[in-house]
């Protein structure tokens, strides 16, 4: 990927706009763009906000956030992601349904087809660190057709100095380009839409889709392949640190808290998605968030909800009064996944290094509306891998188009679709690094209790911070616990704030036999799931799972 000539050649007919001494010397001649109508490099947000306005990419807010739309596709298209299938990395992938493969030949033939499109036409480029510790941080560079994809990558990820921009060498590159559309049966994809990596290349192409989270969910999915030979565990979490400096990290699938139980004024937002935990610290991949705004309240978040009327806040697909530039979050027409964009800093309490030392907690969040896992249950960290590798959580009728009824959902590692690798290389770091940090681990219920969904009723959020923070604080460490029968997990005797019947979920059922009828269909779930992963782990972590009652 190097540039022979070590000067930011683009292309002899190009014109390079920048806002300074920002180009860096390695150039775009690897990519094979060649007479580009322009380069905008490493614009500054206000610079981004006039050519978006200038090319009519997206409108302006009232309170100056930059509003665009991405028309069909308003989420992620995982069934269009590919990996190039080659003789570095072929054997280290995970294949299957999450992990597919595409040949050397077709994404070479598909990149050249870019390369020929763009011609004549402008690019933005934003060279940018994927990691806030710089011992594994990783240079990236975004590559892209519109301005306001160049201000999300800008937004998402974290910036150089000037200085380190000048002497920037990326070792992996994304180049986005959403107005082209594949031609399956010529170009080997699925639809028009395609997210394709390509280890060998170090290079990401993506098309057919505006969603801009595939930028980010792309770069995340390649540290996640990455970091596990260097002994770094990359996680999708969040993360946040105490006022006595100590770390937790949140697991936890949409619809299951991550964000509000990690949300806590008392303390220091490390980042709200995606980390790292290595032998020096945990540390965010990012350096800004992407936050779910469908009916957002200043009341019930006021620091999210203040980042919506901010200049330099990217909202996707939010609905804006035409003539008075007025939002109106609670207006899902185009999607329920509404997006905000902003950098981590416009959160009063986010921190400004990104790092935070070992865990002392680690909270593994479900929302089970079978209603039959207790609040709050202490792992070991056999039963940690067993539940991480699990990703447990359930959908309720209605959220979903023919979901009339509770259903039981397992994402591997609470991030299945980011995993190149098997998903017990990832087990296998958490246990490990548990083990040598001393971390507690909690399976907190934030689902039904008292019956499952319809029968029974949402546990209460002041429950689930009281228990929380008592795990936090490490008193809920030291209460006597005793095993539940069920699912094999401790659970605390007592805790402040908290009634001791709603701990043990069966004590919530009226009908004690619905109760266990229930129970002993989630465990076979359970059972069946994790079939997958039973050869692949040790007898301690087999022997640490759900296992059916007689």
């Amino acid at each position: 990927m190097r540039n022979a000539g070590g000067a930011a050649e683009i292309g002899e007919n190009a014109n390079v706009e920048t806002t300074g001494p920002a180009i860096s010397g390695y150039g775009l001649d690897y990519l094979g763009l060649t007479n580009l109508k322009a380069a905008h490099w490493n614009l500054s947000v206000a610079g981004l906000y006039e050519q978006a306005l200038r090319r009519g990419e997206a409108l302006m807010s009232r309170d100056g956030a930059l509003v665009a739309l991405t028309g069909q596709h308003t989420g992620r298209s995982p069934n269009d992601k590919f990996i190039v299938e080659e003789e570095t990395t072929a054997s280290d992938i995970w294949w299957g349904n999450v992990n597919k493969p595409i040949s050397e030949q077709a994404f070479d033939n598909l990149q050249a087809r870019i390369q020929a499109y763009l011609q004549g036409r402008e690019v933005f480029v934003q060279d940018l660190w994927a990691g806030a510790d710089p011992e594994h941080r990783l240079p990236v560079r975004i590559v892209t057709q519109h301005a306001w994809h160049n201000m999300f990558a800008r937004n998402m990820f974290i910036r150089p100095s000037l200085q380190e921009r000048r002497d920037f060498v990326p070792e992996f590159t994304v180049l986005q380009v959403p107005d082209f559309k594949a031609v399956p049966e010529r170009d080997g994809t699925r639809s028009e839409v395609f997210i394709l990596c390509n280890f060998k290349k170090r290079l990401v192409l993506i098309g057919g889709t505006s969603y801009a989270g595939e930028i980010k969910k792309s770069i995340f999915s390649i540290l996640n392949f990455i970091l596990p030979a260097k002994g770094v565990l990359p996680m999708h979490c969040s993360a946040n640190v105490g006022p006595k400096g100590d770390t937790a990290v949140f697991f936890g699938l949409s619809g299951t808290g991550k964000t509000t139980l990690s949300a806590d004024s008392s303390r220091t937002l490390i980042g709200d998605d995606e980390h790292g935990w290595s032998d020096t610290s945990v540390f965010n991949f990012e350096g800004g968030c992407y936050a779910k705004v469908i009916r957002l309240s200043a009341e019930a978040e006021p620091e999210i909800y203040a980042t919506t009327r901010r200049f330099g806040t990217i909202l996707e697909n939010v609905v804006m009064d035409p003539q008075t530039r007025e939002l109106d979050l609670d207006d899902g027409r185009y999607t329920e996944n509404t997006r905000a964009s902003y950098p981590i800093d416009f959160i009063p309490n986010a921190s400004p290094t990104g790092l935070g030392g070992q865990p002392d907690t680690i909270v593994m969040l479900t929302a089970d509306a079978f209603g039959v896992l207790p609040p709050i249950s202490k792992l070991s960290p056999e039963q940690a891998m067993y539940h991480f590798l699990s990703g447990y959580t359930a959908r309720v009728a209605g959220t979903e188009k023919g979901v009339t009824e509770p259903q039981a959902t397992f994402s591997t590692c609470f991030g299945a679709p980011f995993m190149p690798r098997h998903p017990t290389v990832y087990a296998r770091l958490l246990g490990e690094k548990m083990a040598k940090y001393g971390s507690n681990c909690w399976l907190v219920n934030t689902g039904w209790t008292g019956g499952a969904y319809g029968t029974g009723k949402r546990m209460s959020i002041a429950h689930t911070r009281a228990l929380v923070r008592a795990a936090l604080d490490g008193t809920l460490a030291t209460v006597p616990h005793v095993r539940e029968q069920s699912f094999g997990l401790l659970v605390p005797e007592g805790c402040e704030g908290v009634p001791a019947d709603v701990l043990m979920p069966r004590n919530t059922w009226a009908d004690k036999h619905a109760y266990e009828a229930t129970a002993r269909e989630v465990a076979k779930r359970f059972e069946k799931n994790f079939e997958q992963f039973a050869d692949h782990v040790d007898e301690k972590v087999r022997g640490a799972g759900v296992k059916v009652a007689a």
